[in-house]
């Protein structure tokens, strides 16, 4: 071979190699650009159904304020005053009954409604507090009122038929929805359920703290399971205001509270003293109560399903952070939100198999 003839050869398969090399790179890029791409839209989707960056101003219905629409309802209605209820609500039979309310199904103008009724006059105020709730917290993560009565002390709310969060694995067992019994789905739900803490943290009524949570069953029964399996939260007859900066803190009660679903700083702090307990010399606490409860009551709505080890595993420090001892360590309910967003969206991407394309 000349040596003319050599040279060009060995031009030749560079040029072919460098070829090659500048085509490989670019279908590298284009799986990594894939891969952003794809992250970016799960996020983006999953803050738009939990966009908690300010509260809901009004109902996510579309309607005016102090107004109110059923899913079968194609018009927006005032809500319902003392004549309309007497006149037109009509109880069906009793659902559910608490310290402070009796709740009836019942009907009006065809649509099925939860009435509920005040269960003894000792109980008026947190009856009445419940109510001025519900009419300040209108939006989408609350259940929502149809209307109300002061003369009998009535309130008509939407009535959800799948009941409260306790009755969550019961639904997802039924033979038509167990192919929503999935982490997805679950973990969907615990992200309604922190969103709500969220909002109640940073309401319209200022920072309010659940009182009705000293147990498990207890604090899974203030939220109601709606038929498109997301969560509104139901009973709010016990939500203190609290305000560190300024020294107001809440006290769930007048009684000692034990046990290790409440938080430390909500038990009686002299028991090993011997000092019986005192409601008045009890300390108060804030929001971060609700924060400790966080990893228990989603070990329950997480269930056991295919993949929900791996999801408890990606939650394992954030509940670790929520299990603080000193409340002031423990995260916002925002910030564990923004780590359930985040799991859920790489749990996503991994199982469309985004990995395979590099």
């Amino acid at each position: 071979m000349e040596p003319d003839q050599h040279v060009r050869r060995k031009s030749s398969m560079g040029r072919s190699s460098s070829s090659a090399t500048s085509k490989g790179v670019p279908a590298v890029l284009v799986c990594l650009a894939s891969l952003l791409l794809s992250n970016i839209v799960i996020y983006l989707y999953l803050d738009s159904l939990y966009h908690t960056d300010e509260p809901p101003v009004s109902s996510h219905i579309g309607c005016l304020p102090l107004h109110f629409k059923m899913a079968t309802m194609k018009n927006c209605s005032p809500w319902l005053q003392c004549p309309q209820i007497h006149a037109e609500v009509r109880k069906l039979k009793l659902i559910d009954q608490g310290a402070v309310k009796k709740v009836y199904l019942a009907e009006w103008r065809g649509q099925k409604v939860a009435l509920s009724k005040l269960s003894a006059p000792e109980y008026l105020e947190d009856f009445l507090h419940g109510l001025s709730m519900l009419k300040t917290l209108q939006g989408p993560q609350v259940v929502q009122l149809v209307g109300f009565c002061l003369e009998d002390h009535s309130i008509v709310t939407e009535y959800h038929p799948l009941g409260s969060l306790l009755n969550l694995e019961g639904v997802l067992a039924q033979d038509r929805n167990q192919h929503h019994n999935t982490w997805q789905i679950r973990l969907r739900v615990a992200m309604d359920y922190v969103a709500i803490l969220h909002y109640l943290h940073n309401s319209p009524a200022g920072c309010r703290v659940m009182c009705d949570s000293n147990s498990l069953e207890k604090t899974l029964s203030q939220f109601l399971l709606t038929t498109d399996l997301h969560v509104v939260v139901n009973d709010l007859d016990a939500l203190p205001e609290v305000k560190g900066s300024q020294g107001l803190l809440a006290k769930c009660g007048h009684r000692e509270l034990t046990g290790d679903f409440v938080a430390p700083e909500q038990q009686w702090p002299f028991g090993k003293e011997g000092k019986p307990f005192s409601d008045e010399l009890m300390p108060g606490y804030d929001e971060k109560t609700d924060i400790w409860k966080i990893p228990d009551v989603v070990q329950f709505l997480l269930g056991r399903v295919p993949g929900g080890d791996l999801v408890h595993f990606h939650l394992f420090q954030i509940h670790e952070q929520c299990k603080k001892v000193d409340p002031r360590l423990r995260p916002s309910a925002l910030e564990v939100l923004n780590i359930y967003k985040s799991v859920y969206a790489t749990m996503v991407r991994d199982n469309a198999g985004f990995r395979d394309m590099l």
